[in-house]
């Protein structure tokens, strides 16, 4: 498996390596002390999660508080989604700043988006499959989010339009009125 550090190192953009031919293919997708290895995470998920959505769906930006704070291992199954991670560690030298990557079904990669980072995507195939693990539990009461056009954060979503969004996401606070780490 290939790791490229982003512009905010501890986010990771994960390629595997593919084995392929006129059958098919096969790739390894998780493999935990690898994993461990790359990120310098343990690897220990306690929730996949799988959803699907239609083009222009905007998911985001969401977050669960400590102590719940969940890691994110992301990838895409069908489709295309542009995917975002924003640092909310108030303590951090690149606190606000955000980093994307186009995950696709086509590409494989996978985004680890750790503790500490607001999560996003938007899809910008017909549909896409999105499926994550998370190191710790969803907890309705420590969930949270963030606007997805703060304009202080300034992400550069690739829309045609406008999003469809939850109603949850569309009374999302800016980053400096949200309850952060």
């Amino acid at each position: 498996m290939h790791c490229e550090k982003l512009a905010i190192p501890e986010v990771l953009l994960l390629t595997p390596k593919v084995f392929g031919d006129d059958r098919g293919f096969f790739f390894e997708s998780f493999n935990a002390r690898q994993f461990a290895e790359l990120s310098g995470h343990a690897g220990d998920f306690v929730q996949d999660n799988h959803s699907r959505s239609s083009r222009g769906v905007l998911r985001g930006l969401h977050y669960q508080l400590p102590p719940k704070a969940q890691g994110k291992l992301v990838r895409v199954v069908l489709g295309e989604v542009f995917d975002v991670a924003v640092d909310i560690r108030r303590d951090s030298p690149t606190f606000g700043r955000w980093v994307g990557a186009r995950l696709s079904a086509e590409n494989r990669q996978q985004l680890w988006v750790p503790p500490g980072f607001a999560h996003g995507f938007v899809t910008l195939s017909e549909y896409a499959e999105f499926l994550y693990k998370t190191t710790d539990y969803y907890d309705p009461q420590l969930e949270r989010s963030i606007a997805w056009n703060d304009p202080d954060l300034a992400i550069d979503w690739p829309l045609a339009e406008a999003p469809v969004l939850s109603a949850k996401d569309v009374q999302a606070p800016p980053l400096h009125a949200a309850s952060l780490f």
